[in-house]
Parts: C-alpha cells; structure tokens; sequence
C-alpha cells in the first residue's frame, strides 16, 4: 500500500470511543495517509493509549504522531497540527466520522485531476442539502438577491452557508462556494498563515467557513458527490450550553459577514437580521426545539449586545 502525499491533521477530546471508530474505519479504505497528526486536548489517557496502537499497526505505511494540545479549541488545535505536517496537503477530517466504501480514493482522484483545485470535501450521507420549502425558498432568494435553481453549496449574503446537494444527474466533482472540515483536502500551497484565524475559540463555528472563503479567492472548490461519509456527530460540553453556542454563531458570523466577505451595508445587517429571525421563527414552529428559545434568545441578544459595545 502505498501512502497518500497527505498529512491528515484531527483535532479531539474526550472522545477516544468516537476516534477509535473514524480510525478503524480509514484503516478499511486501504489508502492511508503519509502523515497522521493527532492533537490531542483529553483529560485523559485513553486517546494517546488508542493512536499508540495504531502508530503500531499502521508503523509501515502511516506515520502516526499524537500531540498534546497547547491550547483547546478546534481551530487553535488544527493549526498546531498543520504546524507539524510535511505533507503538500492537508486532510482535516473529524473524529467522529466513519467511512464509506472508495471514499478516500474518490476524494483523492478528485483533488488530483484539476491542478487549479484547492480544496476538495466529501459528502456527508446525513447532512447534505435538502430542497427548501416555500418559507426557505424565499428567505434564501431574499438573502441572496435574486432566485437561484438550487442554493446548494452557496454561500448567501450574511454568510449563510448551504450544504452541497447529492443528485444522480450531477457529476461526481461539483463546484461549491465553501468547503466544511469534517473531511477536507487542501493543497497545503492554497492555505493562509496561520491556516485558522485567532478569533476562533472553542468549537470554532464557522472557521472552516472562513478559511475555504480564503482560498477560494484564487483556487477552485468542490464537492466529490460520490466520496461519502457518515457523520456519528457527538455531544460535548460545548455542545450543551445552548446559549453560548447561539452567542457564538451570531457574532462569528457577523466576523465572516463583515471581515472575510466585506459585507459591510445597511443592507447586509438587514439581511442578517431577517436570518437570525427566521431561525428564531424555524425552532418555534418545531414542537421538539420549542424549548430551546430560553436559551437561544438570550444567546443572540447577548451577541447583539457585544457587537454593539464593538462599534461604539
């Protein structure tokens, strides 16, 4: 077997179970990595004990490497690991992910046929974009200005950023606006330094965002439609606190909207606004999210309150 030109870069915590899985379940694609780079932020252990043994199994084809996290965060941590690759590419992919059958090879096949592609994701069979109602349909057309026969893989005016879409009668490399990291491969000559900004703390909402914004300002991005992957996404401890997570995606996205899009108007704020309400609007219609409003309203007026005190 002959390894990947890649550096595959994941960042992790309290999750040696889920880690375990995503590695069992590479370790099936038969292609691996040159270069494996765990960061590690555990409390624990049980995550240096569990890429131990693969460095073991893997010693022939894969060098495995495990590291402490200097500092907590997705996007602080992905950066640590990027710091260490020799790669000229870099796959960033999550630990809670498992693969489908030729997803690796497809992922990589694609990357390699356009030299003018600088980053290539796969497609998650659980999170993928969906035709919009009515409501959406219309809130999407007034986000971006003007209809669209699909929205998928767009990203729209406040920075609302859709899914790649998974239809047979599209081709097996689809052009997109934004890549996600839950499994991404970029030619490392594509990426910024420092590849995540410094503004991203904690799960980091939004910096893969930023970052595939960056680098398409002179390269290509795509969806490999038929690379697929199941995300087993998680919970945590950032996960839980509801208000913090509401906080943290209106303000990061104000930050893409307004630094990385230059979308800077009345206009665009109008168009953020009318965003964030219809997500308040959304979760109220739905019995089972009803009860998150107590936490999300006091999340999103919190940011508010924090980008005004910015401005000031």
């Amino acid at each position: 077997m002959k390894p990947l030109a890649v550096s595959a870069v994941i960042p992790t915590r309290n999750r040696s179970d889920a880690l375990g899985r995503t590695l069992e379940s590479l370790s099936a694609q038969g292609l691996l990595p040159a270069e494996l780079i765990v960061i590690d932020g555990s409390d624990d252990g049980a995550t240096k004990t569990l890429v131990e043994k693969f460095r073991v199994q893997w010693s022939s084809h894969c060098s495995v490497v495990w590291q402490r996290a200097a500092q907590l965060g997705a996007a602080v941590q992905r950066n640590q690991g990027v710091a260490m690759a020799t790669q000229p590419f870099i796959w960033f992919f999550d630990d809670d992910i498992l693969f489908e059958p030729e997803c690796v090879s497809r992922l990589w096949r694609a990357i390699q046929a356009d030299s003018k592609l600088g980053g290539v994701n796969a497609m998650i069979v659980n999170q993928r974009y969906q035709p919009p109602g009515f409501a959406s349909r219309t809130v999407f057309r007034l986000l971006n200005g003007k209809q669209e026969r699909s929205f998928a893989g767009r990203v729209l005016g406040p920075a609302v950023n859709l899914l790649p879409e998974d239809r047979e009668d599209l081709p097996e490399v689809v052009s997109v606006e934004w890549l996600n990291t839950t499994c991404t491969i970029y030619r490392r000559e594509a990426l910024p330094s420092p590849t995540f900004d410094s503004v991203f703390t904690g799960y980091s909402m939004m910096e893969d965002l930023t970052l595939s914004l960056r680098v398409g300002r002179n390269w290509k991005l795509a969806n490999a439609r038929t690379a697929r992957i199941f995300h087993d996404s998680q919970p945590g401890e950032h996960k839980a606190d509801v208000c913090a997570m509401a906080k943290m995606e209106l303000i990061n996205r104000h930050y893409v909207m307004t630094k990385v899009l230059g979308r800077r108007g009345l206009l665009d704020h109008l168009r953020l606004f009318l965003w964030e309400g219809f997500q308040l609007a959304s979760c109220a219609t739905h019995a089972e999210n009803r009860a998150k409003l107590t936490e999300l309203c006091p999340g999103k007026l919190n940011a508010v309150k924090q980008l005004l005190r910015t401005v000031r």
